[in-house]
């Protein structure tokens, strides 16, 4: 049995430790009183006969105090609670030293993997790890109601980011370039005036990711059409030069020809700058900046001709990857990048088809862009296209007292998930009805979504300069509160949920896909909508819902729910709860029935839906993507695309993972061989199959061993 700790830390249970809790307290009361030693084994016997697989501290001492009173020690189990009470005033002096050794020894390893993005080992990022666990101790003692805690600790709910919930500062944005570019900002109490030139223009905007990441949780969103007229300020400038220069010496082709050479260079070099010093600078939180670069050809855009020449250069310099360290050349997670389809890029003949072919085949090798449908998007959303905040956070639509629609410049404030399969797990268990369980569990996610809103309310423009006075959100005073950004929906608060499928596998026996289940996960999903909506209604506040891209949480609920309830089959039995609405992966569905089914989900999942398949060795299936792009367009709004092909966590290597005489995977560029830090599905014959090491698991593995 595993017991939860106050902190969230599972450690083995020990018995003796509720016997000496026991023993101090029998100190403390005549003999009379005492219980004896038969009575302390029957407390412990009772606790271990409950069979749990995890338990939490508390439940177990609210077990004790009630078996004491059952013996009639009421004396001692009123000592008892004293010495609980005393111990508990002990924790709230010093509850972190464990957990932040651990980090500097580095022994702590759920908190030094529990974000990829951070290298754990560095200096600079333990700093903030370290703030962030006295962050997580205080917002679990202090600062959250002690049921919200509980609900948290016990997998019900999952209330993001705790690391960051002691600082007045919010989760992800869209950041509005436009307005710090056109009007200038400041940073570090630098003024930075407009820029003259597209080289400088994207200096400026790599900087201001910087400043933004530093200070806020989540991911920032940049449209980089703004930068079109800084393109066309530099490929003006070199012409007023050049022909300053040599207007009467050499022809007009010739001046045409090096004006264009100058503009080439310029953009290659511009995009270069914002390539490398994203995936180069550290920002405050320990990692690079977490950003997406969003591309958006918009027919009316008076820079469209210089921004598809951006675009261009944005997707061959990722096509081609970035070197590391061994000066291999590897996708870097950085920028994300999120390429729009229109009626003038869909491959059917538009204009700027050519970079939608780009977009694909760099997509076949770095899995990069994603890819929105405008045509889908202004279906959902009143007309409107814009990014997504970081990854996949949308906001709903906001008019200015003018009466326009206005994303940039816009917020998250937080995010708290449900865990929608443990909601069915008890309602099952318990015979109750499920849409009670869910209202109960959805109640205490409104009231720690409230604890976001609350925390953030009073807080003063000088907090962060860059967002509230600077341009990136707004332009306040210094002092000046920016309660009026978090009210009337100009932000959001996103619900986000786990496990659709799972759900409704329980209630309805049957797959997602199915008839009766389709029905029921539709259902659901209004439900989980109509809980926004109604808060929404209530409060004025931008209560939104949220496909949540939180892979590692659908680890933690299925893991916790496991610990608890024991194995389910097709259920805790996979070690994973499936991504909000998405299919589960082991279903036989192909990429175009899949993107149609999810794409129902997405438009009542407004605050952030994402669909994606998974398609083996995407180099040789250029004609499958091309095809998965044209049906993207017109049948789901958001879609990605993974790929099984090698790859080393490690290094970044994407070539062929090789085997050596003992049957071991090894990198060939670093040497890794742990196999749970690779990609491994290429064979020597080709084969695209199942992974080497579940060969054997079922016949139709064991029928093509032959291949390997």
């Amino acid at each position: 049995m595993k017991i939860i700790k106050r902190d969230g830390r599972a450690v083995d249970y020990d018995p003796s430790k509720i016997v000496n809790a026991i023993g101090k307290a029998n100190q403390e009361v005549n003999t009379d009183q005492r219980a004896s030693e038969s009575d302390v084994n029957a407390i412990v016997l009772h606790i271990e006969s409950l069979n749990k697989k995890r338990m939490l501290v508390e439940d177990i001492q609210d077990i004790v105090e009630e078996k004491l009173m059952e013996q009639g020690h009421y004396e001692l189990a009123k000592k008892y609670i004293i010495y609980r009470y005393t111990r508990a005033l002990v924790r709230k002096q010093n509850t972190t030293d464990e957990s932040i050794l651990g980090l500097i020894k580095h022994s702590n390893k759920d908190v030094m993997e529990e974000n990829s993005n951070k290298n754990a080992v560095i200096a600079s990022t333990q700093r903030d790890l370290i703030a962030g666990e006295v962050s997580k101790d205080l917002t679990r003692r202090l600062l959250l109601p002690e049921k919200i805690s509980k609900a948290h600790d016990e997998g019900m709910i999952h209330f993001h980011d705790a690391d960051y919930f002691l600082q007045p500062i919010f989760n992800c944005c869209l950041v509005n370039i436009a307005d710090m570019l056109d009007n200038g900002t400041v940073m570090n109490g630098k003024l930075i005036e407009t820029p003259k030139s597209f080289q400088v223009a994207c200096t400026v905007t790599t900087q201001i990711i910087a400043s933004v990441a530093s200070s806020q949780y989540g991911g920032q969103s940049i449209e980089l059409r703004h930068l079109g007229k800084y393109l066309r300020r530099s490929h003006d400038k070199f012409e007023k030069e050049i022909r300053a220069h040599y207007g009467d010496k050499l022809d007009e082709a010739t001046i045409e020809g090096l004006v264009e050479d100058r503009t080439k260079y310029e953009i290659a070099s511009g995009v270069q700058t914002i390539q490398y010093q994203i995936n180069t600078l550290m920002t405050t939180n320990g990692q690079s900046p977490f950003v997406t670069l969003f591309m958006y050809l918009k027919d009316d855009d008076p820079y469209i001709e210089e921004n598809a020449r951006i675009f261009e250069e944005v997707l061959r310099q990722r096509l081609q990857g970035i070197k590391n360290q061994q000066g291999v050349y590897v996708t870097p997670a950085f920028p994300k990048l999120v390429y729009v389809l229109d009626e003038n890029n869909n491959l059917t003949g538009g204009k700027y088809d050519y970079l939608t072919e780009l977009a694909v085949k760099c997509s076949a090798k770095r899995m990069y862009p994603d890819y929105i449908s405008a045509k889908q998007m202004k279906a959902n959303y009143e007309g409107n296209v814009f990014a997504p905040m970081g990854c996949r956070s949308f906001l709903s639509p906001w008019k200015d007292e003018n009466g326009n629609y206005k994303f940039e410049g816009r917020f998250n404030q937080g995010v708290v998930s449900v865990n929608l399969p443990q909601a069915a797990i008890v309602a099952k268990r318990e015979n109750r009805d499920f849409w009670e369980v869910l209202d109960e569990r959805l109640d205490l996610c409104y009231e720690a979504l409230m604890c976001r809103h609350h925390a953030l309310l009073g807080t003063t423009a000088d907090v962060s300069p860059v967002h509230w006075m600077y341009g990136a959100i707004a332009r306040l005073q210094p002092g000046e509160k920016i309660d009026k950004f978090l009210k009337g929906g100009y932000s959001t608060l996103s619900l986000g949920y786990i496990g659709v499928y799972e759900t409704t596998l329980l209630m309805t026996g049957q797959s997602q896909t199915s008839e009766s289940g389709s029905a029921f996960a539709m259902k659901l999903m209004k439900h989980l909508r109509a809980a926004c909506d109604k808060w929404k209604a209530e409060t004025g506040l931008g209560f939104a819902l949220y496909g949540t891209p939180a892979e590692s949480l659908c680890y933690r609920f299925a893991r916790i729910d496991k610990e608890k309830y024991g194995t389910i089959k097709d259920i805790t039995d996979k070690g994973y709860y499936t991504n909000s609405y998405h299919v589960d992966v082991r279903e036989h569905i192909d990429a175009f029935s899949k993107f149609k089914f999810e794409s129902q989900f997405q438009p009542i999942s407004s605050g952030g839906a994402i669909s994606y398949v998974e398609i083996p060795n995407m180099k040789n299936n250029l004609d499958a993507l091309r095809e998965l792009v044209k049906y993207i367009y017109d049948n789901i709004q958001y879609a990605e695309f993974n790929t099984k092909s090698d790859y080393c966590q490690v290094c970044g290597y994407d070539g062929e993972i090789m085997i050596d005489d003992n049957g071991e995977w090894y990198c060939p560029n670093c040497g890794n061989r742990d196999k749970t830090k690779m990609n491994v599905t290429r064979r020597t014959c080709g084969y695209l199959g199942e992974n080497f090491w579940n060969v054997g698991k079922t016949k139709e593995i064991k029928s093509r061993v032959t291949h390997l």
